[in-house]
């Protein structure tokens, strides 16, 4: 597979349920009630239910893990958080990646994630890193 830069490497929308966290939770051990409960994230002044962070994260990079060779060898992901999915009862929430090639080198590719929640960018310098 060449890179250049630009170039889109994956794009697309991931629908996340409530039934999602619980999964997720189970998976992580992470039972943070503002994770499935609504009183609870009500009462700590939160928006509604929030989907994990690194369950966000984990999205984000399976979009690019399964456009890549699945040889491909990721070196480096990283990212940062800066706004919550919050996931509604009934329709949930639809999390946006957009995987783009942002440099090149001898060694790896660089690729850019514009990961979003609606209007809201939820990760920023979402950056994964893969040998070339």
């Amino acid at each position: 597979m060449s890179f250049t830069v630009g170039d889109v490497i994956a794009e697309r929308t991931v629908h996340l349920t409530r039934e999602s966290l619980v999964r997720y939770a189970g998976a992580s051990g992470d039972f943070n009630p503002i994770h499935y409960r609504d009183d609870v994230a009500a009462a700590v002044g939160l928006p509604g239910v929030l989907a994990h962070g690194m369950l966000t994260m984990g999205v984000a990079s399976s979009v690019v893990v399964a456009a890549l060779d699945p040889a491909a060898l990721i070196l480096d992901y990283g990212v940062r958080f800066t706004k919550p999915v919050v996931v509604d009862p009934q329709d949930g929430a639809d999390v946006h990646v957009l995987a783009t090639v942002g440099a090149v080198d001898d060694e790896a590719v660089r690729i850019d994630l514009k990961v979003t929640f609606g209007e809201t960018t939820v990760l920023v310098k979402a950056q994964l890193r893969v040998a070339i």
